[in-house]
């Protein structure tokens, strides 16, 4: 991995990046910023800062998905993981499955 996708990964260019993704699809369905926010149940002013800073609850974004019928990156969020080869299924069958984490840091 090189530096450059390193930094283009951080946290504020995933949420822009995903406001600008939301916002190309509100334009696919001809809808302004507050006929989309109204039909997605968000608050106009809170949609609004979404599209230009990236910053929305997760109850919102959802609600946003649910709108533009994409509800599926959600549903797959943080499921398990699919394995390239047998080789990483073992791996990750000798690995210890905890049920708590032991740091407190």
């Amino acid at each position: 991995m090189d530096i450059n996708t390193i930094i283009s990964k951080t946290p504020d260019s995933i949420l822009k990046g995903i406001a600008e993704r939301v916002k190309e699809r509100r334009l696919e369905h001809d809808l302004t910023q507050k006929a989309f926010a109204k039909r997605a149940g968000v608050g106009y002013d809170a949609y609004r800062k979404f599209e230009n800073t990236g910053e929305i609850t997760l109850h919102n974004l959802v609600l946003c998905a649910i709108a533009l019928d994409d509800v599926d990156g959600f549903i797959d969020l943080f499921t398990k993981k699919s394995y390239q080869s047998i080789d990483d299924l073992l791996k990750t069958k000798e690995a210890k499955k905890r049920k708590r984490g032991s740091r407190n840091e």
